[in-house]
């Protein structure tokens, strides 16, 4: 917890460097100005509303206990189990199946599942998922997923403001082709989610939550079904979604074009070999 903190506060703070750095860069003294507000906003945006900008982008809504009892059971069993707090649930109305957690901590939880996912697996299945998921709630990998989508989203969204607010083709800045320049921002914001989260975290949350549940070879089961729905019903690339798709259980996306930048998710038949490794089982 205390390492996902001091990578939470050095995102942060390269976050801050960079807009100013680019505000002065395109706007000189008024830009440097504009620039500071806006680190200031984004670094709180990407704090304190992190875990709403990952929950709009999947277009996820809060579901009551009526609506999915047996979600509702499931999370409410591991996290008793775990004595940890229940989080607030979520559903996406996405084909795909797929889930992830957000939030700044475990009192301030998200887990949202897919509609795809939950017509897909069946309980046991669905347990394991869960178990994955509350594992990266419960080993403080949320914070550092969380801010880090919300950086990302913000400095994709400063590539496109630079095109059109990129100042004239006089001496005085840096020209519309210099503006152009700023949609170098795609890759650095793939490059943030790159530094700030890495594969090892899933391989621990799927042990993790094999042990929470008990039952390795279900999340082995189930991460062979989203991986295949995930290729039969891959996510458009756009910025909302590539920012959010490192938190996904799975890579949500084809596996080409500008979203495999934002991919840090272990292949899944490795993530499968190690959970069968922990049931004793051997091919």
């Amino acid at each position: 917890m205390h390492h996902n903190g001091l990578r939470t506060a050095a995102l942060l703070g390269g976050m801050s460097a960079l807009i100013v750095t680019a505000g002065a860069w395109l706007g000189g003294g008024t830009g440097l100005a504009i620039a500071l507000v806006l680190a200031v906003v984004g670094n709180g945006a990407a704090y304190f509303l992190s875990d709403r900008i990952a929950l709009s982008a999947m277009r996820a809504r809060p579901v009551s206990e009526v609506e999915h009892p047996v979600l509702y059971k499931i999370v409410r069993e591991l996290s008793t189990q775990a004595r940890q707090p229940m989080p607030r649930l979520y559903v996406s109305p996405t084909a795909q199946p797929n889930a992830f957690a957000t939030g700044r901590s475990p009192r301030r939880a998200a887990v949202c599942v897919t509609y795809g996912l939950t017509r897909l697996l069946d309980e046991r299945e669905l347990r394991g998922v869960i178990g994955h998921e509350l594992s990266h709630v419960h080993n403080r990998d949320i914070l550092i997923s969380s801010v880090a989508g919300a950086l990302a989203t913000m400095i994709t969204w400063l590539s496109y403001v630079a095109v059109f607010f990129g100042g004239s083709d006089d001496d005085e800045g840096p020209g519309f082709l210099g503006a152009l320049l700023m949609m170098v921002l795609g890759p650095v914001a793939a490059g943030v989610i790159q530094l700030a989260v890495s594969r090892a975290r899933e391989h621990q949350a799927d042990e993790s939550g094999a042990r929470l549940t008990g039952d390795p070879l279900a999340l082995a089961s189930a991460l062979r079904k989203i991986e295949m729905g995930a290729r039969q019903l891959p996510l458009p690339e756009n910025s909302r979604l590539t920012s959010a798709s490192h938190m996904m259980i799975a890579n949500p996306f084809s596996g080409s074009g500008f979203g495999r930048l934002f991919s840090t998710h272990p292949p899944t038949s490795e993530r499968v070999a190690r959970l069968e490794r922990m049931a004793g089982y051997r091919r």
